[in-house]
């Protein structure tokens, strides 16, 4: 059963496009896990390797409304936000799938300012690369994160929830802005943007001038 016919599939991704769809327009960037009527787990069997293997391949896909932004590079405050906001998002998915909502909710409290920064940093970012489409592209970002992040769920089956409990762990362990998004990158969450890292230009040399000979 492919999950896009899956009761159980359709029942999580709109679970999770609605709080997700929610965070990117309510001003408070970190939503709580509630938990919502016959909240879904899940438990399907492990998927063949073929399956996670293409699971994994959609890290590199950019969500549909980023394709501009994919082309306009991160700089490096901005790559720390993303990163933060793929983990919340990551873990609020698990939240819903995985009856994690306590959890969720400890590293909301725990995080609440590197939160904020980084959902503004994104803001930002969007509002430099897409212009008077900043707010369309950045809700079309958080939305497609979300929706993708699930699908990896839904594809990793019963194996996504239980990795899930050692990324709570690292994630809470995780002080500050940059520990966060190194959890994010050593963990491999998936993110659904893809955009290269500023790179800054080679200083410039001043010319040497000759002494002459005496």
């Amino acid at each position: 059963m492919t999950p896009s016919k899956s009761p159980l599939a359709r029942r999580l991704l709109a679970g999770v496009a609605a709080l997700s769809a929610l965070a990117a327009c309510a001003q408070d960037p970190a939503p709580t896990a509630t938990r919502p009527a016959q909240a879904p787990a899940v438990t399907a069997a492990a998927p063949p390797p073929a399956a996670a293997a293409a699971a994994a391949g959609t890290q590199r896909t950019p969500a549909p409304g980023a394709s501009a932004a994919s082309r306009t590079c991160l700089q490096p405050a901005e790559k720390t936000a993303f990163d933060i906001r793929a983990l919340q998002s990551q873990l609020l998915v698990a939240a819903l799938a995985c009856g994690q909502h306590d959890n969720y909710n400890a590293f909301v409290r725990k995080n609440q300012a590197e939160l904020g920064t980084a959902f503004r940093t994104l803001a930002s970012y969007f509002r430099r690369t897409e212009g008077a489409q900043h707010q369309r592209q950045l809700d079309q970002y958080i939305t497609e994160l979300a929706n993708s992040q699930s699908r990896v769920s839904i594809d990793r089956g019963s194996f996504f929830c239980n990795e899930q409990g050692p990324l709570f762990q690292a994630a809470m362990a995780a002080n500050g802005a940059n520990e966060l998004s190194q959890v994010a990158v050593t963990r491999q969450v998936h993110q659904a943007l893809s955009a290269p890292v500023c790179t800054a230009p080679a200083p410039r040399q001043s010319p040497q001038r000759s002494t002459p000979a005496r």
